[in-house]
């Protein structure tokens, strides 16, 4: 019997690995994750990989060089303000220079290999500072006209809306999901941070923004290269959000786009930068 070697091909094609690095309880000593996070790419098609907060340079590049796309998510600690040139507020919360180091260095690699990047929260917060972007450290004290980001109660409420600038791969993830959404439309979505972007970083453009006009989200500008930047909480209500759904299944699409262009030796096939 004659083998059909294009089936047998498509059978072996991997699925797509995602990095999500890990949160740090610093009183218990151990490193934990939110299970909305990986049960959502899983949903998506991808596979997650837990990175564990680490300073060994050399593990952290093991990992980095075998991913198809990382996802930064949400911490309940705060930037560390020194990383863009601030003194800390009295309004700051927890610093945890583990998790502000390991993400960094991750990121790193995300720019060097043009790796898809979702980052969420406390994530797109830290990206816009490996930018060389600046943060409001406390919305509340500082910020004119402010409304409540930090929403009590269920997490996945809907507790303000934002809207969205038009020609934008998040205008069009929303536009596939929600089939009443025009270019006039708001988004409502759920809120649970006390710091945003202040300045905007390099090669990022913000593509969200609240009532209060706190920047909500952020996207990649250079050609070929897939990273969104969500202040809310997708993964919180991924299985009955159609829009949190699209987002993830998009940035998994964009991981099976770069694992399916090829790397014959990923160390080698840096981009310039």
């Amino acid at each position: 019997m004659q083998k059909d070697y294009g089936e047998s091909r498509k059978m072996t094609r991997r699925q797509p690995l995602i990095g999500i690095t890990m949160r740090h309880d610093t009183e218990r000593g151990r490193f934990y994750l939110a299970t909305e996070y990986s049960e959502a790419i899983i949903a998506a098609g991808g596979v997650p990989v837990h990175i564990t907060l680490s300073d060994d340079e050399d593990y952290l590049r093991e990992i980095a060089m075998r991913l198809d796309g990382v996802l930064l998510p949400g911490s309940a600690s705060d930037v560390d303000p020194n990383l863009y040139g601030q003194e800390p507020s009295v309004k700051l919360g927890m610093v945890h220079p583990r998790r502000d180091s390991t993400d960094l260095k991750l990121l790193e690699y995300v720019e060097r290999r043009a790796l898809p990047l979702l980052a969420i929260c406390y994530g797109m917060q830290v990206w816009n500072v490996a930018r060389k972007g600046t943060l409001v450290q406390d919305i509340a004290s500082v910020w004119r006209g402010a409304i409540k980001h930090q929403q009590e109660g269920v997490r996945e409420h809907r507790s303000h809306n934002i809207r969205l600038a038009e020609e934008t791969r998040l205008h069009d993830v929303v536009k596939r999901s929600l089939t009443t959404f025009g270019a006039k439309d708001v988004l409502a979505v759920n809120s649970h941070h006390h710091q945003g972007v202040a300045e905007v970083g390099e090669n990022l453009r913000a593509v969200g923004w609240a009532g209060d006009e706190l920047v909500e989200a952020i996207e990649e500008t250079r050609e070929g290269r897939w990273g969104i930047g969500v202040q809310w909480h997708p993964e919180v209500d991924w299985r009955n959000d159609e829009v949190s759904r699209e987002l993830f299944a998009e940035f998994v699409r964009a991981a099976q786009v770069f694992q399916a262009s090829g790397e014959p030796n990923r160390e080698h096939n840096l981009v310039s930068v």
